[in-house]
Order: C-alpha cells, then sequence, then structure tokens
C-alpha cells in the first residue's frame, strides 16, 4: 500500500469525530431518455459520457462534461481529489486526453460550523487544484453556494479536432472487454463507515478484520483518486473502439448504455468481475442489496471499460500497468448480438490485493 498520513481532524482544530460527509440516502436515478439536444454529425449529447459539440469552426468541436456527488471519503483533500478526476474521467473514456479548462462546483454545508466550513474547504479547493495540475489543467473559475449538504463536483470542457477523440460507437464482434480500476469502492467505503456503527459492524466481522477494512478503503480512495489519463492515451497507441467510464449505474449499467450505441449489431459479455479483496464477501454478509456481483452497485471515479482488438489487449494491460503501477484486466468480450450487455452466470471473481 502506498505511503498515507490518515486525516487527523484534530491537527486541524477540529472534534476527532468530524466528518467530511454526509450520511447517504438513496438518490434519484438520473434521467436518461431526455434525447439528443444536438442532431449535427459528430455529435453526442445527453446519455453518454461527455456531449461532443461541432463548432462553427470546421474539424473543431467541443468536448464537455460534468458531475458533482456528495463526499464519500473522510480526508477532505482526497475527496478534492476524487472529484476532480471523476469530472476528468468522462473526458479520458472519449479518448480525450488535455482538459482546456476545469470549472469547480463547491456546495458548503451550512450544517458545519464556520471553523469546519473553513478547513474543510480550504483542502476540498487543494485536492481538487492538485489533481487538475496532475492532469495538465487549471481550475478558472466556478460556483461556490451555502448548502444544507456538502457537494462537490466540476465541468470540464477540452476544444478538440476529429483525430483527439473517440467516438463510443464502434465495437466489433471480437474485440474483447478490458476495465482499468476494480469494483467494490462503494461497500469499501461503506464498510469503514461501518467501523463506528456496532450493528452493522456485526454483521461483516466474520468474514473481515478492522485492519482489512482500513486497507480496503484506503484502496478505494486512492483508486477514485487516480486519474484515467494514460488510459484515455493509451486508447488512441492501441485502436480502442469504443470506451465508457464506470461510476454511478455500476459497470453493467454503464455496458448496456455503451452497447445501445453501437453501430454494429453487437452484445457484451462480461465474464469476470475484478473486485477490491473481500468485498464481495462484505456486500454479502452485510445483507444491503449492493448489487455488486450482479453489476449494479454505484462506483466513483471507476476504471475505464474499453472495448479493444483482442491482439492489441494484453499490450494495453501491460502498458497501462507500467505507467500507473496498477493492473488493468480482460474481463469479456463483444459477440454478435441486439445491444444487450450481461454477466455471465459462471462470471470469475478476481480478488484485487489492497494497494
Amino acid at each position: 500500500m502506498e505511503s498515507y498520513k490518515s486525516f487527523d481532524p484534530t491537527e486541524h482544530g477540529l472534534s476527532s469525530n468530524f466528518r467530511c460527509k454526509v450520511p447517504q440516502e438513496e438518490l434519484l436515478k438520473l434521467l436518461e431518455s431526455l434525447g439528443h439536444g444536438d442532431h449535427r454529425e459528430g455529435s453526442i449529447g445527453i446519455g453518454l459520457d461527455s456531449c461532443v459539440l461541432p463548432t462553427r469552426h470546421d474539424g473543431i468541436s467541443i468536448v464537455q462534461t460534468t458531475d458533482f456527488f456528495y463526499p464519500l471519503v473522510n480526508d477532505p483533500y482526497y475527496q478534492g481529489k476524487i472529484a476532480a478526476a471523476n469530472v476528468l474521467s468522462d473526458l479520458y473514456a472519449m479518448g480525450v486526453t488535455e482538459c482546456d479548462n476545469m470549472l469547480m462546483l463547491l456546495g458548503i454545508s451550512s450544517q458545519m460550523t464556520l471553523q469546519e466550513r473553513r478547513i474543510s474547504t480550504k483542502l476540498v479547493m487543494e485536492g481538487f487544484r492538485d489533481a487538475c495540475l496532475q492532469a495538465g489543467t487549471s481550475v478558472n473559475g466556478g460556483q461556490t453556494v451555502l448548502n444544507p449538504w456538502y457537494i462537490i463536483g466540476g465541468v470540464a470542457s477540452s476544444v478538440c479536432s476529429r483525430d483527439e477523440y473517440i467516438m463510443p460507437e464502434n465495437a466489433k464482434v471480437g474485440d474483447v472487454l478490458v476495465l482499468t480500476k476494480p469494483l467494490g469502492t462503494q461497500i469499501a467505503v461503506n464498510a469503514h463507515q461501518w467501523l463506528e456503527e456496532p450493528s452493522q459492524w456485526e454483521k461483516i466481522e466474520q468474514v473481515i478484520s478492522k485492519e482489512d477494512v482500513i486497507k480496503a478503503y484506503l484502496t478505494a480512495m486512492f483508486s477514485m483518486a487516480r486519474l484515467n489519463r494514460n488510459g484515455a492515451k493509451l486508447m488512441h497507441k492501441y485502436g480502442a473502439h469504443a470506451a465508457t467510464d464506470v461510476t454511478g449505474f455500476g459497470i453493467l449499467g454503464h455496458a448496456n448504455n455503451l452497447v445501445q450505441n453501437q453501430k454494429e449489431s453487437v452484445s457484451f459479455i462480461i465474464k469476470s468481475l475484478p473486485i477490491i479483496a473481500k468485498m464481495a464477501e462484505v456486500a454479502k454478509a452485510c445483507k444491503i442489496n449492493f448489487k455488486l456481483l450482479e453489476g449494479f452497485s454505484a462506483e466513483t471515479s471507476g476504471g475505464l471499460f474499453i472495448c479493444l482488438p483482442p491482439e492489441q489487449a494484453a499490450k494495453y494491460c501491460e502498458e497501462i500497468q507500467q505507467l500507473d503501477k496498477h493492473q488493468a484486466w480482460i474481463i469479456g468480450e463483444v459477440i454478435a448480438g441486439n445491444h444487450k450487455a450481461t454477466i455471465s452466470p459462471d462470471v470469475q471473481i478476481i480478488e484485487v490485493d489492497y494497494y
């Protein structure tokens, strides 16, 4: 596991039980059927990762995305990094590697004390800024409001020529499916929260130790904060035909969105699920229906889900491991079909070691 000093709120003058998050409530599903607002050739509107809008300048498009969510982790600095990585990931899923501008969206919780707001907001903004600098971009505006719930997100924009992005529509029969980050981040974050909730901890203590809960939580945090930029660069090098990133709808939800956008009559079969170690057991033991093995457990700032030519996929995985120092997996295949994504009945669970 990489070196990390746990965030200690007392070092910043906050109470020991301070949490940079609020109790999670079930969110309404995002509307997916609003249709396309732009019908020009080469455009993408609502429904996939980013909108691609041709400009009045020949051959130049704007690729743009926005996202925001409630805090997930206790460390405000890392929460800022995760938020920026999550927004940028939608560009990366289109093969766009350069972000020309980032706006920050920040709802500062009115339920916090003045001191908590000042300290946590400063750290969130620093984490967001540092992730943007790592991505080769900067924050040049945004909006900050006082809000009952803490919310963090942004808007990422890139001005692109046609060869700088990959339309998510050209999957071929025979392609293989690659995933660049492990699943199970939601379960890892919740399990860490349950360390302070005896009624929930009792349900999972037979399948995981407290030490492993902390390791899984840090693995999830570092994974969510890691940029998908190298993965996007390699999509061009190895001839990716389509891609998305795995976030709130879970791997199968996003796979279905992607497969329905393909020009050819294809289907996706997911044969392996790389999951942070012990999170599948925790998901089963906790008696909460996360639908992890069914493919619908929400992820935040998850990996790229890519359709690659079969002769290129292993090379892609080898090089991304060299660059990111973390593994990618071939998890399935593209077959002739009717635009459906499924998980194989005998799916293999890959236990991914803690960072």
